[in-house]
């Protein structure tokens, strides 16, 4: 199965990152593809996109500010087929990913993205208070699978606090 390739430059806003793709998303070679996933609907209702974006569309989001990547880049069925191997090496690619191209914020989609880079036990959502990848703020959001238990308004609400730290009235 390929790899999804990421969607980076410099200069971003915010830099998306899930724990590795879905399968569905390795077989399209698109993030967040798999149609139970609720990534862009979130985007859309927390008003960080203006209209409602399909998977197909990610490279389009890099003129919006957003770039997308992973901690694993293999595609698997959950996150439990990731090896500790594999989220070593990650966790290395991924800081130097962060450190080249320096977007203003570093989301995280779930607490467990961050927690693999960090190593941090206690995080909370939202903006963290110190960041682990200098100059960078890290803002860690609910993951958007289909299989979390959080109410969607819930998840949405959260979406909207970054949202406000990026835009001018906000931050």
């Amino acid at each position: 199965m390929n790899e999804v390739a990421d969607h980076l430059d410099y200069g971003l806003q915010i830099v998306f990152i899930g724990f590795n793709p879905s399968l569905r998303s390795g077989e399209v070679g698109h993030h967040y593809a798999n149609p139970r996933n609720n990534f862009w609907r979130i985007l859309h209702k927390s008003g960080l996109t203006p209209r409602l974006y399909e998977a197909a569309e990610d490279e389009e989001l890099l003129k919006l500010g957003y770039g997308f990547t992973n901690i694993v880049a293999r595609p698997t069925r959950g996150v439990e087929d990731i090896t500790r191997e594999e989220y070593r090496e990650g966790r290395e690619i991924l800081k130097s990913k962060l450190e080249q191209f320096r977007p203003q914020i570093a989301c995280f989609v779930g607490k467990g993205v961050y927690t693999e880079l960090t190593r941090r036990t206690k995080v909370d959502w939202g903006l963290q208070p110190d960041s682990f990848v200098e100059g960078i703020h890290e803002f860690v959001a609910p993951s958007s699978s289909g299989l979390v238990r959080m109410p969607m308004e819930e998840i949405v609400e959260i979406y909207r606090r970054l949202k406000e730290f990026v835009s001018p009235e906000g931050g």
